[in-house]
């Protein structure tokens, strides 16, 4: 009981301004869920939907790995602590694939009828994270091959649909990117150990079939 508040209040605690304190969910995601981190690139203060990076034309901003590159993601403690201690307000990346958890994304309005689909089957869900433009659902990790062959099985593919796997990055909780906050939309239970997170292929199914019925396929999305 000890263990699981004490995860509760680093994922939870504020700063004086209200805010939660980046660094206690960055050594939460590292030293006790395993998860490899690394600050992102802030946006642009002299415009948020700009990025702090030198592509004027980036697609992401503010919620991508930069300065370190995302080779650098780790869980050691002191390496968090030195990163956020320096960079409080940084992002926090998440390097999916390998130990720590994939994701299926997919634009906020297709993934909401996801995620009702979802309950209807009575699928178990893991943790989703919201942006304002898009939510993931966080899946276990998937190799490129049987990826290749869930997708080789669907007749239609949106192209608004993104794999975060091997290699992939993906902003969590509490960050600020160019787009808005980063929040939970389901959040993680307490546990003693990483969150549970389910199969990729039930996921997809859910997904594919969402953006099927809401029209969303741009790429761009």
């Amino acid at each position: 009981m000890r263990e699981i508040l004490k995860r509760r209040r680093r994922l939870l605690s504020k700063r004086n301004d209200g805010r939660p304190e980046l660094i206690s969910a960055a050594l939460t995601f590292a030293t006790e869920w395993q998860w490899p981190v690394l600050p992102g690139v802030a946006p642009d203060p002299q415009g948020r939907a700009r990025c702090g990076c030198p592509d004027p034309e980036c697609t992401v901003p503010g919620a991508h790995p930069f300065d370190p590159g995302l080779l650098a993601a780790t869980t050691d403690e002191r390496m968090v602590r030195w990163w956020w201690g320096n960079r409080p307000g940084a992002p926090i990346v998440l390097a999916t694939g390998g130990k720590a958890p994939c994701a299926v994304s997919l634009p906020a309005l297709a993934a909401a009828r996801a995620l009702e689909a979802l309950d209807r089957r009575g699928m178990r869900l893991g943790p989703v994270i919201a942006s304002p433009t898009r939510w993931a659902l966080l899946v276990k990790p998937y190799s490129m091959e049987q990826l290749g062959e869930l997708l080789y099985a669907k007749d239609f593919v949106p192209g608004s649909l993104r794999f975060h796997g091997e290699g992939g990055y993906l902003a969590l909780p509490p960050s600020e990117t160019g787009e808005g906050s980063v929040r939970w939309e389901r959040a993680p239970l307490p546990g003693s150990a990483s969150p549970w997170v389910p199969d990729v292929e039930a996921v997809v199914d859910a997904a594919v079939d969402a953006l099927t019925r809401t029209g969303v396929s741009a790429p761009e999305l």
